[in-house]
């Protein structure tokens, strides 16, 4: 069995596989936290297709499968978020894959609490896993990023214990809600392609930032 889908990976008549890389900090302490959707977001993808994340591989957990005849690696980096690239370098490399087609699942204070952006390019916005995942692509930007909002601060909190806070009950119905429609937009993506999928998403999404970005988070 091992053998027969190692060789369907590696068939040069087989779509070229995409790479899916959620952020966050590994153990327990940090489970649920808001730092952590892009873990979640792994997790739901890998459910949702029957993808087990049951082996170790270039410092993460690490599964593989199919989504159609298309091969999916999921990963999630154990470096802590701010050595993700250390992870995330070496398996982009290790599968010889061109930053077209890797995927990064990432918090965002800059988006109301469940909203999501799709994006083919970007710089890091002082997040510093992605500065972490950009600095060992040797400075390449060219990746894609899905962006999961988590919403700002209240008041004067400092920016950092918010991240490493449990969502409310609110928000947390949001994030719920949010994974579902990122494991949407993934198969999407898969299926059409990152230009189409991004165009078609981020249309949906713009409206969904209008009813909530007054809204407590």
């Amino acid at each position: 069995m091992l053998n027969r889908l190692s060789k369907r990976f590696l068939s040069t008549f087989s779509p070229q596989p995409w790479l899916f890389v959620g952020l966050g900090n590994p153990g327990d302490k940090y489970k649920g936290t808001r730092h952590n959707v892009g873990f979640e977001m792994i997790d739901s993808f890998a459910e949702s297709q029957g993808i087990p994340m049951d082996t170790v591989h270039c410092k993460a957990i690490f599964g593989k499968g199919f989504v159609g005849d298309v091969p999916v690696f999921l990963a999630k980096p154990q470096t802590y978020m701010n050595l993700s690239g250390e992870s995330t370098g070496p398996l982009a490399a290790y599968y010889k894959l061109p930053l077209n087609r890797v995927v990064v699942f990432h918090d965002d204070m800059d988006l109301p609490c469940g909203v999501l952006r799709l994006h083919h390019k970007g710089g890091h916005g002082s997040h510093n896993g992605l500065k972490s995942v950009i600095y060992h692509f040797r400075g390449n930007r060219e990746f894609a990023r899905l962006r999961i909002g988590i919403g700002r601060p209240p008041g004067q909190m400092d920016p950092k214990a918010f991240l490493l806070q449990k969502f409310n009950a609110t928000a947390r119905e949001r994030i719920d809600a949010a994974l579902q429609e990122g494991v949407g937009v993934l198969k999407l993506l898969i299926s059409e392609g990152l230009t189409e999928s991004a165009r078609c998403f981020n249309t949906e999404q713009k409206y969904k930032h209008i009813r909530l970005q007054t809204m407590p988070t």
